[in-house]
């Protein structure tokens, strides 16, 4: 691929989301052209203004691109979703087009991990129906007891992690301060063990599932990993057992889930949509948020763009392949 000099680069940021964390900071553009101020660098607000930005565009950052919108973007070489997850990026037209893309594989890690580890701790704890006791000025000591799932600890329980990448590593390294024994999961059965005890090929995730009091699902969104926890999956898991999910929604079969809570098969769950089931923790997609999320992602976007004009090789690329 034929790279631009930063004087003859035009780059373009636009991203919006209701959500106002997601949409990128004025200071990502600044810190750009404080960096190359030879550069033409627009960031948009809303997508108002950009098809007639598009044509003459080299780079683009941004959470997606249309196919549509794609066929007016001539001189576009090189997409930066500010997105970890790319699946609204895998359609033909762009894996067909030469185009490279990537992402900020790695960013959300830290934060993901530490809400991680809060969900273990409050599903263990019980601190959802404490709250709920304390909303209604309630001692409930003896209610929280009772329940089928009692208060525990977390040291000496088995931590599944499936999708042992950067946050699963992330939270391996947390979960052995509280002792906790890890297992992890990937596709191909290798991966760091610096934290793990052990790390299974995907392809024997039902030999694991009923030793692990906890199984975390951390995996990129793909049409492989669609339902990856099902029917099947769901009915290894150990009585009791919780399962927290801090990837997309589509990796859990909900329907399966929602049975396995009611039945009480499982203690409990986090991050899924399912409202009104019982022992369920819903944090709604903040896992990834920080205060600090905007200085990693200019700090990754600027580290790319200097090997760009280098002509070095770029981090986080995007296999189309796989999908992640």
């Amino acid at each position: 691929m034929n790279r631009t000099q930063s004087s003859e680069t035009k780059l373009v940021i636009c991203v919006w989301h209701p959500f106002t964390e997601w949409r990128p900071k004025p200071a990502m553009a600044e810190a750009i052209r404080k960096r190359w101020p030879e550069m033409r660098v627009l960031h948009l607000p809303n997508y108002d203004g950009l098809p007639k930005e598009l044509p003459d565009t080299d780079i683009f950052v941004g959470y997606s691109l249309r196919a549509e919108q794609l066929k007016d973007a001539k001189k576009l070489k090189w997409i930066h979703s500010t997105a970890a997850g790319v699946a609204q990026l895998m359609y033909p037209e762009l894996r067909d087009s030469g185009i490279l893309v990537t992402n900020p594989s790695g960013i959300f890690s830290v934060p993901m991990a530490e809400h991680t580890m809060g969900l273990l701790l409050a599903l263990a704890r019980n601190f959802p129906d404490s709250v709920r006791q304390q909303d209604r000025a309630h001692w409930s000591q003896q209610e929280l007891w009772d329940k089928p799932q009692h208060l525990t600890e977390i040291n000496g329980k088995v931590l599944l992690i499936v999708g042992y990448g950067s946050i699963g590593r992330e939270v391996a390294k947390r979960a052995r301060a509280f002792e906790m024994r890890v297992w992890g999961v990937t596709r191909s059965g290798e991966g760091d063990q610096t934290n793990a005890e052990k790390i299974f090929p995907a392809a024997k995730l039902h030999e694991a599932l009923p030793e692990a009091d906890y199984v975390l699902i951390a995996a990129p969104e793909t049409a492989e990993t669609r339902h990856l926890m099902g029917v099947a999956e769901v009915s290894k898991m150990k009585r009791g057992a919780r399962l927290i999910n801090v990837g997309r929604g589509s990796l859990l079969d909900e329907a399966a889930l929602l049975r396995s809570l009611e039945s009480g098969t499982l203690g409990g769950a986090a991050e899924s949509p399912l409202w009104k089931a019982p022992n369920l923790l819903i944090t709604p997609h903040t896992s990834g948020v920080s205060d600090r999320l905007w200085n990693r992602q200019t700090e990754v976007l600027i580290e790319l763009l200097e090997r760009w004009f280098e002509g070095r090789e770029l981090l986080n690329r995007v296999d189309f392949a796989r999908g992640y």
